[in-house]
């Protein structure tokens, strides 16, 4: 019998010293997305990025040594419901771990104008299944992938 799924919701904001425009931008760009999604500790495995609503997003990636994962395919598929320029995007998203689904997310990024720089808000609504990282891994990896975002802007 499965496990019951957990539910999850979490809200991070950041402040960018970038106005809005170029913080969206590494959001819709897929060289600069695939720059900050790529640099942490895992190797990615493949990227795409058709931004746009109805859009796909796909990332694929090979856990590294320094995860609790180490050798694990992991990948990330998601659809893109809403996008306002330079304002909001939001994305639907399902995580896999060796082609076994773990969760699936419903992720809102708003950009809002904060004095020359950005403030992100993102909102993560999430379902976790059986073998997830579950809600506190997956806010942890958020703010890394966050951070990561301000190294490359």
């Amino acid at each position: 019998m499965p496990q019951p799924v957990v539910h999850h919701t979490f809200i991070i904001e950041k402040i960018y010293p970038k106005p809005p425009a170029a913080v969206f931008a590494a959001f819709s760009d897929p060289v600069q997305k695939s720059r900050w999604l790529g640099a942490g500790r895992q190797s990615m495995t493949g990227f795409e990025l058709d931004f746009r609503v109805g859009g796909r997003e796909f990332a694929g990636y090979l856990m590294g040594a320094d995860t609790p994962f180490e050798g694990a395919k992991m990948t990330s598929d998601g659809l893109y419901l809403d996008i306002v320029p330079n304002a909001r995007i939001v994305i639907g998203s399902n995580m896999a771990m060796n082609d076994r689904p773990f969760s699936a997310s419903l992720l809102t990024f708003e950009f809002l104008a904060d004095g020359e720089g950005t403030k992100l808000i993102l909102t993560h609504q999430g379902a976790f299944f059986e073998h997830s990282d579950g809600p506190e891994m997956r806010q942890n990896g958020w703010t890394k992938l966050l951070d990561q975002l301000a190294d490359t802007l």
